[in-house]
């Protein structure tokens, strides 16, 4: 048994034995592996949320005798769930890119291009590839318009988040620098 003095206080006297460093270790041990529990669980979470991270992209794409326009790609690995969307047209805007703001769109232009709307699918799948506004075959002569419109004149701003919610990412057309944008909670 040992026995610890201090100079300070005459009488006090501190008796430490063996079963005392082992509690002492014992409760030291125990709170390090609650520790290292709860970083493992939160890394775990973090690995799941990004395990299912949606990456939507939107591109354009004009090859003659085929389909040619604006394409909207998932190339996560998880779904991504559609929360806005915004249309705008020549400084105009047009408001969410549905039925029915894409058809008053599609009504103010010579060629009526095909499209695909937001409004009928919350959720896009992992490799979902969709053309939204659209012409086939492309012709340059025919649709020059068609590609001048979209290429100059359109923009498409859409905000989705993973099926955890909550990330508010956005993909915008044209790009100006921007693939997409997690918000400032999800950067590294």
């Amino acid at each position: 048994m040992l026995i610890l003095g201090s100079g300070r206080l005459p009488g006090l006297e501190v008796q430490v034995d063996a079963n005392t460093v082992i509690a002492i270790c014992g409760v030291v041990i125990a709170v390090a592996s609650l520790s290292v529990s709860a970083y493992v669980a939160w890394a775990t979470r973090k690995h799941d949320r990004l395990s299912v991270r949606p990456l939507l992209g939107l591109t354009t794409a004009f090859p003659v005798g085929a389909t040619a326009g604006l394409r909207l790609t998932n190339s996560g690995l998880g779904p991504a769930r559609i929360i806005s969307s915004q249309l705008t047209f020549g400084g105009e805007q047009f408001g969410e890119f549905n039925k029915p703001n894409v058809d008053e769109f599609r009504r103010r232009l010579a060629v009526r291009p095909h499209a695909a709307t937001l409004g009928g699918q919350p959720f896009l799948d992992t490799d979902y590839q969709q053309f939204l506004l659209s012409v086939d075959p492309y012709d340059p002569s025919e649709h020059g318009e068609f590609r001048q419109l979209i290429e100059r004149k359109l923009r498409l701003e859409i905000r989705y988040e993973s099926i955890y919610g909550g990330e508010g990412f956005t993909v915008v057309y044209p790009r100006q620098g921007l693939i997409s944008s997690p918000s400032a909670g999800d950067r590294p």
